[in-house]
């Protein structure tokens, strides 16, 4: 079933093959259960992580799987590559091949990337308009002046896409080390905008992604499930 929702009749329509009046008929005499309720509205809307009965026989059981991963440098955020690790092989999970990533890194870089089988929660956490915080520490070449801050605060201007970026907050950690929190995901964005002063990015570590922080306890290369806030 599609991460959208459905109309209950209509889902069990498709996946049992049969007419959705019968369907329909099925709910209105009470022999279909979602989540642990006995359904009595063939239009209430159903997902791939609805648990539905029919006749007491169970036709749809899948649990939503959310997970953090302390990606370590030279891991690839993907599901397969024939040159490198991926994200995948790091994580021994039973269902790991249903995951997708939430929040790409780099090759070269390190941090938190979540996983999800939960289309519509990696959706809302990336979804630009919702302008989700992530945050990271880098560390350049050159000393970091007050021009740096002034400049990420107001928006650097991309030629190339014409656009500038939103504001960016700094926090000043070194001569060469800052933390910076950012709402957009631009490609290559924070080396972009040090690269607007020449200055090269030696490292860069993502520490959160919203409410999602990498645990202190939590080496490169573990991950672990998480659940969601409220």
């Amino acid at each position: 079933m599609a991460a959208n929702r459905n109309r209950l009749d209509r889902w069990l329509a498709q996946t049992q093959q049969r007419p959705i009046k019968q369907m329909r008929l099925a709910v209105l005499q009470g022999r279909v259960r979602v989540d642990g309720c006995v359904a009595v509205d063939p239009t209430q809307l159903v997902d791939q992580f609805s648990r539905v009965y029919l006749d007491d026989t169970l036709v749809q059981q899948c649990a939503p799987v959310y997970l953090m991963l302390h990606k370590p440098v030279g891991v690839v955020c993907a599901t397969r590559d024939d040159k490198h690790r991926t994200v995948l092989d790091l994580i021994d999970h039973p269902r790991k091949y249903e995951l997708h990533i939430v929040g790409r890194l780099d090759l070269n870089s390190s941090g938190l990337v979540l996983l999800t089988n939960d289309g519509r929660w990696s959706r809302q956490l990336m979804n630009p308009e919702q302008k989700v915080a992530k945050v990271y520490r880098v560390t350049v070449k050159e000393p970091i002046t007050d021009d740096y801050q002034v400049a990420f605060e107001r928006g650097i201007y991309f030629a190339y896409e014409d656009i500038t970026t939103a504001p960016v907050q700094m926090s000043p950690l070194s001569a060469t080390s800052v933390e910076l929190r950012l709402t957009e995901g631009k490609y290559h964005q924070i080396k972009r905008m040090f690269g607007h002063f020449r200055n090269t990015v030696l490292s860069l570590h993502r520490l959160a992604i919203g409410p999602y922080q990498l645990p202190d306890d939590l080496a490169e290369g573990q991950w672990r499930e998480i659940s969601l806030p409220g």
